[in-house]
């Protein structure tokens, strides 16, 4: 197995990791070791393209397992998230949506020989969900620490929310992007 792929199932292997900080409430300074977490498995996010691109090991299972590992990732904290109050199912729903109808675009275009690529959309979808659920790390990792006044806390989440319905605004319209892009696929319909 080659590096890039270490990374991706590294981001994977991440994933129960931040779901036992953020769902053990009796864990020290779980939001900020989380976020932590959270922050790493991103990076490999970043890392595992660049390298892969970069010294020519593209493999099929990159392929797979790259976008699956980002959206197991963001999926599982944010549906942490609404188990902890922090923002509503229909977030997870809208994202949800949009990557079973992308999945199923790109199911239907591979048999027939053809390639729905990833488009700006999508990485912008990608990034603004990361940085979104970072933003929301740091936010209540802010109220672990009694020297950091409440209102910096506060104003972080208020930020947070901003990043994370431009997410889904960005994860929207990257659907509707690539609904247009395959429209060739549904003539039949």
């Amino acid at each position: 197995m080659n590096l890039p792929n270490k990374l991706t199932v590294l981001r994977v292997l991440f994933i129960p990791v931040i779901m036992i900080f953020l769902l053990a409430e009796g864990i020290p300074y779980r939001w900020l070791i989380g976020g932590l977490c959270f922050g790493a498995a991103s990076l490999t996010d970043m890392l595992d393209g660049k390298i892969a691109r970069k010294r020519n090991l593209i493999t099929d299972f990159g392929k797979l397992m790259d976008p699956v590992a980002d959206k197991m990732l963001i999926m599982s904290t944010l549906i942490c998230f609404v188990e902890e109050n922090i923002c509503g199912a229909w977030v997870v729903v809208v994202i949800l949506f949009r990557e079973f109808l992308i999945t199923s675009m790109r199911m239907i275009a591979a048999d027939k020989g053809k390639v729905i690529a990833a488009n700006i959309w999508g990485k912008i979808k990608t990034v603004t969900q990361m940085i979104a659920v970072i933003g929301i790390f740091c936010a209540k990792a802010a109220g672990e620490f009694s020297f950091i006044p409440a209102f910096i806390g506060q104003w972080l989440m208020i930020l947070s929310y901003v990043v994370l319905y431009t997410a889904i605004a960005a994860t929207v319209l990257s659907g509707i992007k690539y609904m247009y892009d395959a429209r060739e696929f549904f003539h039949d319909v």
